[in-house]
């Protein structure tokens, strides 16, 4: 539902520490739609923008079709052939609880997904306002079955102040070789140049650094060991860290058992050019 005083809706959440302050819109796939430093606004605005939810799954399955146990599910296409980041960035969550740091929220599994299940996300800002912690978790209410978690931020390529463009810096052990789809075929290349719309190995945990010169410094981590980069737009760049490739609920499946939740964290840290990188 939106307010009288513009789009937000009403249920927006808002925490705040330091100089920081960040806007979460549960009814909106519960994803962060802002991230203001110091007053500068980080995420590109939007309703599809700012920084969304994958689950239960992260990127493209190839025609949308999932094959788990000896059956083939049919997910909805809707990324020209393929079905995309999967079924909660477009729900309505509920919000568990928050204070002026933390807030934490959940969305049920439901149709068009074939297991019942929830999903919950825990913000944490930092006491310091110098970081922000995002967690995944993925259970099931019933028999098992396969997910992903991830986050898709889309970081703004210039903050405005007439500073440069933001530039990227990581080292993936290997690429996800990327057919003609934009599916990953299975082959594993050396990491190439960019522009990239592709997932990259990174086995010891994703460490990827933004950069915006003389401005800030933006440094995303995660223990998961895959990351999509996506810096083929001039707008902004996707940093996303992921619990497996594209199309991997087919390729690289992780069950979710009644025993074993799926669960994911990333935390991102920053500094100004005055300040010491956590």
């Amino acid at each position: 539902m939106k307010n009288d005083a513009g789009s937000a809706p009403e249920n927006t959440v808002r925490l705040r520490a330091g100089d920081t302050e960040v806007t979460v819109e549960p009814e909106r796939g519960c994803r962060i739609a802002s991230l203001r430093i110091g007053g500068t606004e980080v995420l590109r605005q939007g309703e599809r923008f700012g920084s969304f939810v994958m689950v239960p799954w992260c990127g493209r399955i190839r025609q949308g079709r999932l094959h788990s146990g000896g059956e083939t599910y049919q997910l909805p296409v809707d990324s020209g052939e393929h079905a995309i980041h999967g079924t909660v960035r477009r729900r309505a969550w509920r919000t568990a609880r928050s204070d002026e740091r933390t807030a934490a929220f959940f969305c049920d599994l439901t149709e068009p997904w074939p297991w019942p299940g929830r999903v919950t996300q825990l913000v944490e800002l930092a006491e310091d306002g110098g970081g922000l912690t995002l967690t995944l978790g993925v259970e099931t209410f019933g028999d098992s079955f396969p997910a992903q978690a991830g986050w898709h931020p889309w970081f703004l390529r210039n903050l405005g102040r007439g500073g440069r463009d933001v530039t990227l810096d990581f080292a993936p052990a290997w690429q996800e070789e990327r057919g003609a789809d934009h599916v990953p075929t299975g082959r594993r290349t050396d990491p190439g140049p960019g522009p990239w719309d592709d997932c990259f190995g990174m086995p010891e945990g994703v460490d990827v650094t933004l950069t915006w010169p003389g401005e800030l410094e933006l440094r995303v981590t995660s223990r998961c060991e895959w990351v999509v980069v996506y810096n083929e737009q001039a707008e902004a760049v996707c940093v996303e860290p992921q619990t497996g490739p594209p199309n991997g609920l087919n390729t690289h499946p992780r069950l979710v058992t009644p025993i074993d939740p799926l669960e994911a964290t990333t935390t991102w840290t920053w500094r100004r050019p005055d300040q010491e990188l956590s």
